[in-house]
């Protein structure tokens, strides 16, 4: 089958017949449009450049014809993987062939063998799960672990934590496939001089190659031994030691760590490890940084298998910013930690290490405090903080201060000199003005910094790169290596002469050479490479012009223009696992990542690629696939907010295209459902048989979608005639004597789950409160975000805060049952009336029953046996689920939470033609499945009224409102409710 194609890119120095050629030879997609190639042009480096197209390969032999074609128009290739470098190594002007998609499986694993043969876009926690159900595991882990893939790691010769355990990735890799520029495609791995002279009297290519390679050898032998630094964490560039005798020319792993410029990989046998059975994290406190760093040589006697460093700069920050401050919470006393994990296979022995060694530690005069971690869940938050707390504090938080940005991010010395190095660094980054962060593995002597750069002024760039040579200088002085584990790219390649000498810069060029005689793979980085202030992507060129919004980024100075610099690139939205990103998960594609939407709003805001600005369509088509679930907006550790983003660019988007039709009636249920209500009759009757076809034909509803039927009565018109007193605004039930609850009469449960309303006011009666319901219909205007109607969403607040707000009890809390309408009391109003004090006082009071109920110390009478409990998606995203989870707990003697993203409804998302299909792959892999296999005991619990249409749609269950589950618990005994029933 041809490969697809998208609109022609708007560069003219592609050769003529490229694009046509590339989409006749392989099975998968190509794509050259302007938005498909914006995706590309960054990782999460400073660096940014144009490709010239993406190919996405269903098969090796689709990388094979992809080379082959790229080879006939003398077209550089950028092999690519999770995108997440930063150094650079994965942006040129090349085709990109992004093997993630669909090059991403493990082919096999021989459990006597301890190896595994993968693909090169697997992902890394893809083959730790695989090879753990073996009692193995793959050592090496980044701390993108959950989104790299093996063909990146392998070209960037990438460590983590555990390398301590484990080593870098070259030490296990056993042998690789590769692609030669020129076509050929062989296995390399270690070969026996026996096997060399063999493979050396050959006339094809292969044998050039290793003839150039043997030459190579023997005439830079014992100026690698001498050069070449003898610490665990030398990354930097190619590895020429492993040609030498006494590591077996080992082909495979001197290509590791060569960053796409030498072959491709087609496939790849891995070493594998015993997993660790037991482990045990304890956290050591500090003075500062500095004095951890002197610790390291009290520690390493004991073995530990990560040694992790972190410094106040990074705690402080996530302070400053309000984010992570549970985690925080639980660092003992410091002002710099370590975090030491022990392991072994049997848990007594583990012990006895685990005492000695905190025996060790509290005698010690360096260190401040002793913190063992028994609980699996503050051991996850404390990785947390480790793996996500630079990123979480990259935005500057004054416009005048520059961003701490990677550059000089994994320098790596002896371990045993680390104290004394980390002062000198730290000295010298004062010296030039900047402030900076420390962390990294520390137990390795690798250190990640996050500096105060300044890339933006020309007088910025220059100091920064006097400070790149200076700190370049440093680490060889230390006899160290520039990088230790993210590789050289562009960021360190230009000094890699400091750290090797010219010599073997010319064995380098030599090495690269015999692969690639032409220079076509990824040209210009490690070899011949770009100077360290070429390309950067907030460079002193660029300007972005400010951009008007109705929704106020308050949060970043300088508006929306500076909003989409957030994205930083390093794609924890891309992981399979975790409630970001849903529509990639479902679909694998960057276009529908949380991080490929924001580069594609960069972009248009730079103007050079996109150049519709907002009327882009393909921009739109991939907001279109946002679920708006505002899991980014508590995921991502740089708080990208993509929902929000959708919003302002939708309405900018049909200010200037023509809308479809079924959004004026799908965004507008919140004033259309009461009018329908009057005739709720017909309204059910028109749904059903014929009609109901005609009309999910005329909203474009998938045609499997029932839509809910709407109830004889609304609860509003129930309160009218129940209500025990009145005054100008509300109706009134109960005695008003006492304390007074409002309740929030949303439109979607006032007119299609009155009962719930019900629940609450008879869950309240019960706590001893009279509950006040507004007289006016007012709606906080949920579905008209997702469409872009601003304007109108505005104005339904402005009511809300004008007739509604302004005339509520004093002091009284506003309970709200639907989670997405409490998310735009606590988001979008903030965004639209930031500076409002009604909006703010709103935005306090709004909460959910439980977490109302958990003030007042009240408890359930009687629990039920069995749950799934599944929490709507903007509950999980701004963490007011937590009481619902809470309560659900005491309500139930066992309670699962299957799902940790969004089930795929999402409003109106899962019932459209052009989005079911991805809604129906979100419910179907985990929620579907528990609820299938769930015994008949097994009772339903969700709070999301489009959770609960899922849920009735795809089973044979019925979903409970926390609310009914409460209410029986309170009130009465818990009848025995059965799946498939009422």
């Amino acid at each position: 089958m041809a490969g697809q194609i998208a609109s022609a890119h708007s560069l003219k120095s592609l050769p003529e017949g490229l694009k046509s050629a590339l989409v006749r030879s392989i099975s998968g997609r190509c794509d050259f449009s302007d938005a498909g190639i914006a995706l590309y042009t960054s990782d999460a480096s400073n660096y940014r450049q144009v490709p010239h197209g993406v190919v996405f390969p269903k098969s090796i032999d689709d990388v094979v014809a992809a080379v082959s074609v790229c080879r006939e128009y003398s077209v550089p290739v950028l092999m690519r993987g999770g995108g997440t470098s930063q150094n650079g190594q994965t942006v040129n002007n090349a085709i990109i062939i992004d093997c993630s998609q669909h090059l991403n499986r493990v082919l096999s694993i021989d459990v006597d063998a301890k190896t595994a043969l993968v693909e090169p876009g697997i992902v890394c926690d893809a083959l730790k799960a695989e090879a753990e159900e073996h009692g193995l595991t793959w050592g090496p882990d980044p701390a993108t672990h959950s989104r790299c893939t093996l063909g990146g790691m392998i070209g960037n010769n990438s460590c983590g934590p555990h390398s301590m355990l484990a080593g870098k990735t070259v030490e296990n890799v056993i042998e690789l496939e590769v692609l030669t520029p020129t076509g050929e495609r062989f296995w390399v791995g270690p070969t026996s001089e026996i096997e060399l002279e063999a493979i050396i009297a050959g006339n094809d290519q292969r044998a050039d190659i290793y003839r150039n390679l043997k030459a190579l050898r023997d005439e830079y032998a014992d100026l690698i031994r001498q050069k070449y630094p003898d610490i665990k964490r030398r990354v930097s560039g190619y590895n020429l030691d492993q040609l030498l005798p006494e590591n077996g020319f080992n082909v495979a792993r001197a290509l590791v760590g060569s960053e796409g410029t030498c072959v491709s990989i087609l496939q790849a046998k891995l070493n594998l490890i015993d997993n660790p059975e037991y482990k045990q994290l304890i956290v050591l406190g500090f003075d500062d940084i500095f004095i951890a760093g002197d610790s390291v040589p009290e520690i390493m006697p004991f073995s530990p298998i990560a040694m992790e460093g972190l410094d106040w700069a990074i705690v402080g920050g996530l302070i400053d910013r309000q984010l992570r401050l549970n985690e925080v919470a639980l660092l003992p006393d410091g002002k710099a930690w370590l975090l030491v994990e022990l392991a072994d296979n049997n848990t007594e022995t583990l012990a006895r290490r685990c005492r000695e060694f905190q025996t060790a530690m509290e005698g010690s005069a360096r260190v401040k405090s002793v913190l063992p971690v028994n609980d699996p869940a503050m051991v996850k938050d404390f990785w947390t903080i480790r793996e996500q707390g630079a990123s979480a504090t990259s935005m500057s938080l004054r416009p005048e201060d520059p961003d701490p940005i990677v550059g000089w991010e994994d320098t790596a010395v002896d371990p045993l000199q680390l104290g004394d190095y980390l002062r000198e660094f730290s000295a010298l980054v004062k010296r030039y003005g900047y402030t900076t962060s420390l962390y990294g593995h520390f137990g390795d002597g690798c250190i990640h910094a996050r500096i105060t750069f300044d890339t933006r002024t020309e007088a910025g760039v220059k100091k920064f790169r006097a400070f790149s040579r200076e700190i370049a200088e440093t680490v060889v002085r230390f006899g160290g290596s520039l990088s230790g584990e993210h590789g050289d790219g562009q960021a360190k390649a230009e000094f890699l002469p400091i750290m090797f000498g010219d010599e073997l810069i010319t064995a380098f060029d030599r090495f690269k050479a015999a692969w690639d005689p032409e220079l076509r793979m990824n040209p210009r980085k490690v070899v011949n490479p770009y100077r360290v202030d070429e390309n950067l992507r907030l460079g002193p060129d660029y300007q972005p012009a400010p951009v008007n919004t109705t929704l106020k980024f308050h949060e970043d100075i300088g508006g929306f223009s500076r909003t989409t610099e957030r994205c930083i690139g390093m794609g924890k939205c891309r992981a399979a696992t975790g409630a970001m990103c849903p529509s990639y998960q479902a679909t694998g594609e960057e276009r529908y990542s949380t991080r490929g939407r924001a580069h594609l709003l960069h972009e248009l805001i730079r103007g050079e690629l996109i150049k519709e600005g907002f009327s882009n369509k393909d921009i739109a088509d991939s907001l279109e696939h946002c679920l708006s679930c505002k899991a980014c907006k508590s995921e991502c550790p740089t708080q990208v907010d993509i929902a929000s983003y959708k919003s302002e660019f939708m309405a900018k988007h049909y200010q200037q295209n023509k809308r479809p039709y079924h959004h004026y009636f799908l965004a507008h249920i919140g004033t259309l459902l009461p009018r329908a209500a009057k005739y709720s009759g017909p309204a059910n009757f028109f749904q059903k048989g014929v009609f109901g076809s005609a009309v999910r034909k005329f909203l474009d509803i998938h045609p499997q979608k029932d839509l809910p039927a709407i109830s004889k009565e609304p609860f509003t018109t129930a309160v009218a005639k129940e209500s025990t007193s009145t005054d100008d605004h509300f109706y009134y039930i109960g005695d008003q004597s006492q304390p007074t609850v409002v309740l929030w009469a949303d439109t979607v449960n006032n007119h299609y789950r009155p009962h719930l309303l019900h629940s609450a006011i008879a869950i309240a009666k019960t706590c001893g409160y009279s509950i006040a319901v507004a007289k006016s219909h007012f709606c906080c205007g949920r579905p008209l975000y997702e469409y872009g109607y601003l304007d109108q969403a505005k104005q339904q607040l402005q009511q809300i805060l004008d007739n509604f707000q302004d005339n509520l009890p004093e002091s009284a809390p506003v309970i709200v049952l639907e989670p997405s309408c409490l998310s735009v009391f606590k988001d979008e109003l903030l965004r639209m009336y930031p500076d409002d004090d009604r909006a703010t006082d709103l935005s306090s009071r709004a909460t959910t029953v439980t977490a109302w109920l958990s003030t007042l110390d009240t408890l359930p009478v009687t629990p039920f046996k069995h749950g799934i409990l599944h929490l709507h998606c903007h509950d999980k995203a701004i963490t007011t689920g937590a009481s619902d989870r809470q309560w659900m707990n005491q309500c139930f003697k066992k309670v699962t939470e299957p799902e940790s993203g969004c089930c795929g409804m999402a409003g109106t998302f899962g019932i459209k033609n052009k989005t079911h299909h991805i809604g129906q792959k979100l419910f179907n892999r985990a929620l579907a499945p528990a609820i299938q296999a769930a015994t008949d005991d097994t009772i339903v619990v969700s709070n999301g009224f489009s959770c609960a249409e899922a849920i009735r749609d795809n089973t044979t269950q019925k979903a409970l409102h926390p609310l009914e589950v409460i209410e029986q618990c309170l009130i009465k005994k818990p009848r025995q409710t059965k799946r498939g029933s009422d």
